[in-house]
């Protein structure tokens, strides 16, 4: 348990935002339609699945804008280790790689859950996970962030973007079996893949460009900093990034598919523009606006948003909300029972977080 930082309220609420589609908020949409017929919840209900292939959903932006978050919060923290002797810079390092191994750690632990136990032979766990990923796209942004002038790192920034888009074209294809992220998996990559798939979605080399969301949000992060005070400034500079990005991947995609499972620079350039977009709604609505219960509710969420990653996997949400409104979602019409069932799976944990964040308990790595 380690005491929060003050830090900007929309970035918590903005986090919490993204993590509430994990604890259950996707499975809203479906009742609500068939409740209302309306297609707004039809249209919702599309957004809430990862594209099979190329193209992009809203469901695609929710693992890269947490890495976004992370970058920001590095940005807002101002801290650098040039010039410092090796004394002052030893502790730092020794955070970080605890953090990237917890991380790491965790995420192997969520692969496989309580269930089915851990494999007896290291050959077959899967190490590769959402969280190492972004464990990694934090530590090599901190270091760079760390390390670096702001000029080197728009660069690496840039060279990140680039260098993967022609290392995909150059030495592969963008097929499942073709790509050179499927040739690094299967040759560097230890324990077994996602679905067996010749590739792991969160893999060795398509790490690399998530690298890049996390450098955006320190640069985002840096601007709210920088003009801290100057709401009209901030959002004004926050949107025309994000639109700039969207409009650069937009193109991109025509000669570089935007693709999720490959994490392809325009897919990264993609949820970029985006999480931009989405701060920058976030900063008027909760920083300007002072939208006090919006802003807390999803803070609440956000301030513990790991716990309530691993939570998904190591609880049975669906399994308690049955056992406390199963009774009444029976009596109810089928589209009112599932509702109802799916509002307590979000209810429950929501109310476990609401429990740690009165009392100042916040779980990191």
């Amino acid at each position: 348990m380690v005491k929060k930082s003050k830090r900007l309220a929309s970035v918590d609420a903005l986090r919490g935002f993204d993590m509430f589609w994990i604890i259950g908020g996707e499975a809203l949409f479906l009742p609500l339609f068939t409740l209302t017929g309306w297609s707004l919840f039809a249209l919702g209900d599309g957004q809430m699945h990862h594209s099979a292939w190329n193209g992009f959903r809203f469901y695609d932006l929710i693992f890269p804008l947490f890495i976004f978050l992370s970058g920001v919060t590095l940005g807002l923290a101002n801290k650098s280790l040039r010039g410092q002797p090796m004394a002052s810079r030893k502790p730092v390092y020794r955070k970080a790689a605890k953090r990237l191994l917890v991380l790491i750690g965790l995420g192997i632990i969520y692969n496989h859950g309580w269930g089915s136990g851990m494999p007896a032979h290291l050959d077959e766990i899967r190490y590769a996970s959402v969280l190492a990923r972004i464990g990694c796209a934090w530590f090599f942004a901190a270091m760079i962030t760390w390390h670096c002038t702001e000029r080197t790192q728009y660069l690496a920034f840039a060279a990140i973007l680039l260098g993967y888009w022609l290392l995909q074209t150059l030495f592969g294809d963008l097929t499942p079996a073709g790509s050179v992220n499927a040739w690094v998996d299967q040759h560097l990559l230890p324990g077994i893949h996602y679905q067996n798939r010749p590739y792991d979605p969160e893999g060795l080399l398509s790490t690399i460009p998530a690298i890049a969301n996390a450098l955006a949000g320190v640069f985002a992060g840096r601007w709210l900093r920088q003009q801290q005070g100057q709401h009209g400034k901030i959002l004004q500079g926050l949107a025309l990034a994000g639109l700039a990005c969207l409009v650069t991947a937009f193109l991109w995609h025509w000669v570089y598919p935007v693709n999720k499972e490959l994490w392809t620079s325009s897919f990264a350039t993609t949820t970029i523009g985006c999480s931009l977009l989405l701060l920058a709604l976030f900063y008027l609505l909760v920083d300007v606006w002072h939208w006090q219960r919006f802003s807390t509710f999803f803070a609440v969420i956000g301030c513990n948003a790991i716990l309530v990653y691993l939570g998904t996997s190591l609880v049975d949400w669906e399994f308690s909300s049955k056992s406390l409104f199963g009774g009444i979602a029976a009596a109810l019409p089928e589209a009112g029972g599932a509702l109802l069932l799916a509002s307590g799976v979000v209810l429950l944990q929501w109310l476990v977080l609401r429990w740690l964040y009165k009392r100042g308990i916040f779980i990191s790595p």
